[in-house]
């Protein structure tokens, strides 16, 4: 993970996002690229004449804040001895990330939370950028425990392309995990069984272990978080299922459960 792009915004999910960032690019001898957009679409308004103008003192506070943030973290950064730059954009949050993904091995996010008070949340991009960035995504809790890449990780297999796209892609961090589990819940008959997802990782010198684990009452989503806690896995690596119309993202059940109850950082790719 030698590209490592950090949204950077000023909400509860950036301490654990940072962290999260210095942990990969301490582990992988990658480079942090900070990302700061300033999210106009919520500072624009319309008249009745159908012009438009930006909410002046507003804006003005944003950009402050903003200023603050990056002087925070840019002295954090320079004492922690890994490699960093900063960009700055006006925009579109998701688009944005997804354009500047394009030469990024991860995009670092925060997970969607379900809380009260919007203006401290993470900016909800996680699923637009996970089905339309041609970089995976790992999506933080904002409550995480430091990243142990020499822990165990879980792969979540089902065969589809999603899935293999999401193991193609962690291979690198992978080959770092003291143990590789491949988890299929299911009992039907696959073109691609976890066993042939267990030969691809044989050939980069990996030996996984194969679960297949029943699905419970609660749902696959279910299945997959508890089936983490017991492995004690550092994260897991799965698919992220959806589609767009208008913008407007509509995720499968299991990524959609997975992304509001995860207690460990999701690596996913469309």
């Amino acid at each position: 993970m030698k590209t490592i792009l950090l949204h950077v915004h000023d909400d509860i999910g950036q301490a654990a996002r940072l962290e999260f960032a210095l942990d990969l690019a301490r582990a992988t001898s990658g480079h942090i690229s900070c990302v700061q957009i300033t999210p106009l679409e919520y500072f624009v308004g319309t008249d009745p004449f159908g012009g438009m103008y930006a909410v002046k003192e507003v804006l003005a506070n944003l950009r402050e804040q903003e200023t603050a943030e990056r002087a925070r973290i840019e002295a954090r950064l320079a004492s922690e001895g890994v490699s960093w730059d900063w960009l700055q954009f006006d925009g579109n949050v998701a688009q944005t990330l997804i354009s500047q993904a394009r030469l990024a091995d991860v995009v670092i996010l925060s997970q969607p939370a379900r809380g009260d008070d919007p203006v401290a949340e993470p900016i909800p991009v996680v699923p637009d950028v996970a089905l339309h960035s041609r970089a995976p995504v790992f999506s933080i809790p904002a409550q995480v425990k430091p990243l142990d890449v020499a822990g165990p990780a879980m792969v979540a297999w089902n065969g589809s392309y999603e899935a293999a796209h999401a193991l193609r892609f962690a291979v690198p961090l992978l080959k770092l995990a003291s143990d590789v589990h491949l988890v299929e819940i299911t009992q039907e008959t696959r073109d691609f069984p976890s066993t042939a997802a267990a030969s691809y990782l044989a050939r980069h010198g990996l030996e996984p272990e194969i679960r297949t684990v029943a699905p419970g009452d609660k749902g696959v989503g279910a299945t997959l978080a508890r089936t983490a806690d017991e492995i004690g896995a550092s994260y897991l690596v799965m698919g992220a299922y959806g589609h767009s119309r208008l913008r407007e993202m509509i995720l499968g059940g299991v990524t959609r459960d997975l992304l509001g109850d995860a207690r460990i950082p999701l690596f996913m790719s469309h």
